[in-house]
């Protein structure tokens, strides 16, 4: 077998028609008949290349509103026969089946229609393309053979090849892998279009005992970038995009100014992002290292980024910032204020005066990533994702917002309506910092955050070491319960207001007695976020 194989004869069947016609041409000045239908063959006649209607070479009409045009043997045996077998040529010649050395097909624009708003599912049905994965499959094994292209940007490769006298056989191979590869991926967004219900397999599909788990889950990320640099500067990266990413994460957001974004941005990013949606608007969150050192609510977005910045103006220089409302020519006039720097903001979007401000001198400002995401929607509890060696985990996403009704006071004070509210506030960021995790927090902003210690109380103190004297008056929210009163005894020494918890240690009943006999009230959730 040579390894460098001419074209004689393509079928080209294109439904991106991007230098389709420039491309037949070449194969046609090239000596190669060309094989097409429908919209495809218009588009090369237009253009004034040779073309033959792939009815007139099966003497088989295009039927049933073109679900039927290329599925005939005359097309499948020309794609599939061995050209070293003599009973297949044998078959092909008895038959009068052409050999066909290329088949270019990219398939019908499955996910563009399901994309659309008010698509129907019978309009969704009608762009499942049968005929063309049946072509690129037939192709791709029959590699040692025919060449196989799914994308225009495989055009100029191929034909640089051809004019040498032929594809490669390792072209051949590169091309069907990547044919195999579009075909499941194909399949994938197919499926999970009829699976689909925010996010979940319907259960009707799955085992009782899979629950929303499916049996087995083929993801199909596609690569989105390749990246400078992973956790570290000796580690290589990219970034890849499931097919059920949400419309307002990340993976959709624009980037608005700033250099590529990194793979430590990307992580810090999509952590404020959460959090920011996890605020009440108009709200801000600072993120340091995947953990927030400062968040806040107020009547404006401005006097919000004030108050988050000042939870922890050291760890914030340098900061990733997530926004749930459009960043205004205030916010970005505080933000450019000498001695502050901030490495990315995502947010809705950004105001006209916002960009002037944060995309001129100095030159900190024409680096920073400003990524606009639209809509900050809230979590809906899709399936989530985790490597170990060798595995992965999955776990619906802990994105939900908590039923406050739930919550229960435990402790002979209550706290009143302003404290609930602080509560509720604690408790939103809390949920989003490293386990052991612990924050304090007053007017509506962070103070105070001890993020990722083995030993609860050292979380404890931390947080209160950082809010100083600010601890005085706020409120403690912690995101699994107390193992011992140790830390309530510590909160209340620094004037700590109120307690947010889970509850349900052996030893609740001596942390309630802790709070009891300095007077703080106490709620229960009844549900703990641990973040590992």
């Amino acid at each position: 077998m040579s390894d460098r194989l001419p074209i004689r004869n393509a079928l080209l069947s294109m439904s991106d028609k991007t230098g389709l016609a420039e491309f037949g041409q070449r194969l046609a000045e090239a000596g190669v008949r060309l094989y097409s239908t429908g919209g495809t063959r218009r588009t090369l006649e237009e253009a004034g290349v040779p073309v033959i209607d792939v009815a007139e070479y099966t003497d088989f009409p295009e039927m049933m509103g073109g679900r039927v045009k290329t599925l005939h043997p005359k097309v499948h045996g020309g794609i599939l026969f061995r050209r070293d077998d003599e009973q297949h040529a044998a078959a092909a010649a008895e038959h009068g089946i052409e050999p066909i050395d290329l088949v270019a097909v990219n398939l019908y624009p499955f996910a563009e229609t399901v994309a659309r708003e008010g698509v129907t599912e019978p309009e969704a049905v009608e762009q499942i393309d049968i005929g063309g994965p049946s072509m690129l499959r037939s192709a791709a094994k029959n590699h040692a053979w025919v060449s196989v292209v799914t994308d225009p940007g495989q055009y100029e490769e191929l034909l640089g090849e051809l004019a040498e006298g032929g594809t490669t056989f390792g072209l051949r191979r590169n091309l069907a892998a990547a044919a195999f590869d579009r075909t499941a991926q194909y399949d994938r967004m197919i499926a999970q279009f009829f699976l689909r219900e925010e996010g979940f397999l319907r259960e009707e599909f799955l085992r009782e005992e899979d629950g929303v788990f499916p049996a087995a889950a083929s993801l199909q990320p596609e690569r989105r970038a390749v990246l400078r640099y992973g956790e570290n500067p000796h580690q290589q990266a990219a970034l890849y995009a499931l097919p059920n990413a949400a419309p307002t994460s990340l993976l959709h957001a624009e980037q608005l100014n700033g250099k590529e974004l990194s793979y430590n941005n990307l992580l810090d990013l999509d952590a404020a992002l959460a959090l920011a949606r996890s605020l009440p608007t108009p709200g801000i969150a600072v993120l340091k290292h995947n953990n927030p050192c400062g968040a806040a609510t107020a009547g404006t977005l401005a006097e919000a980024v004030e108050a988050a910045w000042a939870g922890d103006p050291v760890s914030a220089f340098g900061s990733v910032l997530g926004v749930n409302v459009p960043v205004d020519g205030s916010t970005a006039e505080f933000l450019a204020e000498p001695g502050r720097f901030v490495e990315a903001i995502v947010a809705p979007d950004f105001t006209p005066e916002a960009l002037e401000v944060l995309t001129t001198k100095p030159k900190w400002r024409a680096n920073v990533r400003l990524m606009k995401v639209g809509e900050v929607a809230e979590g809906s509890g899709s399936l989530q994702w985790r490597q170990i060696d060798g595995g992965l985990l999955a776990q619906q996403a802990d994105d939900l917002p908590d039923d406050n009704s739930e919550w229960k006071v435990v402790t002979d004070a209550a706290p009143d309506d302003r404290l609930r509210g602080e509560l509720a506030f604690a408790w939103a960021a809390c949920r989003h910092v490293k386990s052991n995790a612990i924050v304090l927090a007053r007017d509506g902003a962070l103070v105070g955050v001890g993020a990722g210690q083995m030993s609860r109380v050292d979380s404890v103190e931390i947080a209160i070491r950082k809010a100083g004297d600010r601890s005085a008056g706020s409120v403690l929210a912690s995101d699994a319960f107390f193992p011992f009163d140790d830390s309530i005894r510590e909160a209340a020494k620094a004037g700590v207001s109120a307690v947010i918890q889970p509850g349900g240690s052996k030893r609740d009943a001596e942390v309630i007695a802790a709070c009891n006999e300095h007077g703080l009230p106490m709620v229960f959730t009844g549900r703990r976020h641990f973040r590992h």
